[in-house]
C-alpha cells in the first residue's frame, strides 16, 4: 500500500509538473515550419485548382475526353484499342475515371479553399473566387455524370463524411447559381489581389475580370436549363446583361510549360505519350469545315505526305470515320476495306490528325472564352429576345471564336480579315429563329474544339434537333448521325452521359444505390436532370 500511495504522488507530482510546463513544451516541440490553418498560404491551392481542373497529371482526361467524348461529339475518332467513343464502347475505367480523379485532384483542394479563406478578410476575394472555382469544377462533374457528391463533398479532414450522398443534379445546379451570383457581387477591387491566381493575376483589373468570368460561367450554366426550365435560363440571362466578356483579352486561360510536369499541358502529355498516331479528327467536323471554306481548319489539322512531310492545306484534310477499326472480322467496320482506295494509298497515318499548334505539351488550356459567351447570348436573343441582337452577338462571337486561335501562338493566328471573310458568307438568318439557333449552335460546336466537355454538353442542351441545309447543301448545326458499331453500349444513338466508377459500388455504394434508383440506370444511355428529351 505504501508502495501505492508513493506512486500516487509521483503521478501526481509529474501532472502538477506537466501541467506548469505545458506551454513552454508546446513551443519547444512544434516544428516552427510545419503548415498548419494559420500559416498555409491558401493561395497555393488557387493555383494547384486552375491547374488540375485542365487534367491532372493522372490523365483522366485522355481517357474520358479524347477517348471518349470527342468521339461522342464527332471531333475525333481512332482505330486503336483505346479510342471507344466514337464507336460508343463503354470502357468504364476511361469513363469513369475523370470522376475518380477530379474528387481528388480538383474537389478536395477547392474545398479546402474555401474553408481555409472563409471569415478572414485578408483573404475576402480569395473566397469569392474559391466559390466560383468550386462551381466551376462541379458544374463540369455533374454535367458528365449527373447526381454526384456535392454538398458533403470533399470534408473527409472536416467532418469525418466518407461516404458522402449524391446529390441530384436540379439540388446541385441551385446551388451553383447561387453561389456565384453571390460571389460575383461580393467581389471587391479594393480587398485583396490574389497571387495563387495563374489566368488573371498578371491582368490589370484581376477583379474586375474575375467578375466577368463569374457572369459568364453563370450564363453557361443558366444556358443548361434551355430544355428542362427555361424561365429560370431566362431570369439569369438579364442578370448578367452587360456583365460577360467583352473581348477575347477576357479569356480565362490556363499557360502551360513544358519545364515541368506539373504545368504541362496533360491532356498532350497523354495523347502523344500514350497512342499520338491513333487518334485523328473526325470526317464529320473536317468535311464541315471544307464545305463552309472555314480558314480555321488549316490550323488545327495536318496530314503526313508519304514524304513524311506535313501539310496543313484545307482542301487535302481528309478525317476519319467513326464508328470503325482496321481488321477484325465484320467487313462493314473494316475500315482498311470501307475507305479502301484512301487506306490502300496512304494507310493511318494520312488521316487529318491536330496540329501541334494546338497539341504540344505548352499549349494553353482555354477555358472559358469570350466567344462561348457571346454565341450563348446569341442563342439566348433568338429563342427568348429579338434575332437583330442575336445577330450582333453572333458576329462578335465568330469573330472571336476565329481569331482566339491565336492564343495557341502565331502558328495558329488568323486574323479579323479572315472573319470578317468568314461572315460574309455564313451571315445569320433574321428571319426564322430556327435557323438562327441551327447555325448559332453550329458555331458551337466548332469553336469548342479542344474544349470536348463543353460541345458535348452543349449539344445534350440543344438536342441536334437544330438542323438547316444551306444553299451549298451543307448543314448548319452538323446532324451527327449515329454509329452501330457492334456492341456498342447504346443501341447505336449517342451517349447522353458518362458511368460512374467501378469502385463507387463498394467504396460508397449505399450513396450509389440511391443515386442510380433515382437517376437511372449507371450506362451511357440515361439522360440526367437538365438533358430532358422533349
Amino acid at each position: 500500500m505504501k508502495i501505492l500511495n508513493i506512486y500516487y504522488v509521483a503521478v501526481a507530482l509529474l501532472l502538477i509538473t506537466f501541467a506548469s510546463c505545458k506551454k513552454d513544451l508546446l513551443k519547444t516541440n512544434t516544428n516552427p515550419t510545419a503548415s498548419t490553418a494559420d500559416n498555409y498560404d491558401p493561395n497555393l491551392l488557387l493555383t494547384e485548382v486552375e491547374l488540375n481542373y485542365c487534367g491532372s497529371q493522372a490523365g483522366e482526361n485522355w481517357g474520358a475526353e479524347w477517348c471518349g467524348v470527342a468521339g461522342f461529339i464527332q471531333h475525333d475518332a481512332g482505330i486503336g484499342q483505346y479510342y471507344n467513343g466514337d464507336k460508343y464502347l463503354n470502357s468504364i475505367s476511361n469513363f469513369g475515371g475523370y470522376f475518380a480523379q477530379q474528387y481528388t485532384a480538383s474537389v478536395q483542394p477547392v474545398v479546402e479553399l474555401y474553408r481555409l479563406t472563409a471569415n478572414k478578410a485578408k483573404y475576402a476575394n480569395l473566397h469569392q473566387i474559391s466559390r466560383i472555382m468550386k462551381a466551376l469544377v462541379f458544374e463540369r462533374i455533374t454535367d458528365l455524370y449527373g447526381d454526384v457528391p456535392y454538398f458533403q463533398a470533399g470534408l473527409g479532414y472536416y467532418e469525418r463524411i466518407y461516404q458522402p450522398a449524391f446529390d441530384p443534379q436540379k439540388d446541385i445546379y441551385t446551388d451553383l447559381l447561387k453561389e456565384v451570383s453571390q460571389a460575383v457581387d461580393s467581389l471587391n477591387t479594393s480587398a485583396d489581389l490574389p497571387t495563387g491566381d495563374i489566368m488573371y493575376f498578371a491582368n490589370g483589373d484581376q477583379i474586375g475580370e474575375w467578375k466577368k468570368f463569374g457572369s459568364s460561367l453563370l450564363l453557361r450554366m443558366a444556358m443548361r436549363y434551355t430544355k428542362v426550365d427555361p424561365t429560370t435560363a431566362q431570369k439569369y440571362v438579364a442578370q448578367v446583361q452587360g456583365q460577360t466578356f467583352a473581348s477575347n483579352d477576357d479569356n480565362a486561360i490556363v499557360e502551360h510549360s513544358g519545364q515541368t510536369g506539373v504545368t504541362f499541358n496533360h491532356d498532350a502529355q497523354t495523347i502523344l505519350g500514350n497512342d499520338s498516331g491513333g487518334i485523328k479528327i473526325n470526317r464529320t467536323l473536317v468535311d464541315t469545315l471544307k464545305a463552309y471554306k472555314d480558314p480555321r481548319l488549316h490550323v488545327i489539322a495536318y496530314i503526313f505526305k508519304n514524304n513524311g512531310k506535313s501539310d496543313t492545306i484545307s482542301k487535302h484534310q481528309f478525317g476519319l470515320p467513326g464508328g470503325y477499326t482496321s481488321g477484325g472480322l465484320n467487313p462493314l467496320f473494316n475500315i482498311a476495306i470501307q475507305d479502301s482506295t484512301f487506306w490502300n494509298k496512304y494507310g493511318l497515318i494520312g488521316y487529318s490528325t491536330i496540329n501541334s499548334n494546338l497539341l504540344n505539351i505548352s499549349a494553353p488550356t482555354l477555358v472559358l472564352t469570350y466567344a462561348q459567351t457571346e454565341l450563348l447570348l446569341a442563342d439566348a436573343a433568338a429563342r427568348w429576345g429579338s434575332l437583330a441582337d442575336a445577330n450582333t452577338h453572333y458576329e462578335n462571337g465568330v469573330a472571336a471564336a476565329i481569331t482566339q486561335l491565336s492564343a495557341y501562338g502565331d502558328g495558329a493566328t488568323l486574323s479579323d480579315n479572315d472573319a470578317s471573310t468568314y461572315l460574309r458568307y455564313h451571315k445569320l438568318s433574321l428571319t426564322n429563329a430556327q435557323t438562327a439557333l441551327a447555325q448559332i449552335n453550329y458555331e458551337y460546336w466548332v469553336c469548342c474544339f479542344m474544349d470536348e466537355y463543353e460541345a458535348w454538353c452543349n449539344w445534350r442542351r440543344t438536342d441536334n434537333k437544330l438542323t438547316i441545309v444551306t444553299a451549298t447543301g451543307a448543314r448548319g448545326y452538323p446532324s451527327l448521325v449515329p454509329v452501330n458499331y457492334p456492341g456498342n453500349a447504346t443501341g447505336g444513338t449517342i451517349p447522353r452521359r458518362l458511368n460512374y466508377p467501378a469502385d463507387q459500388k463498394i467504396s460508397d455504394g449505399a450513396a450509389y444505390k440511391v443515386a442510380v434508383a433515382r437517376q437511372g440506370p449507371d450506362n451511357l444511355k440515361t439522360r440526367m436532370w437538365w438533358d430532358v428529351d422533349n
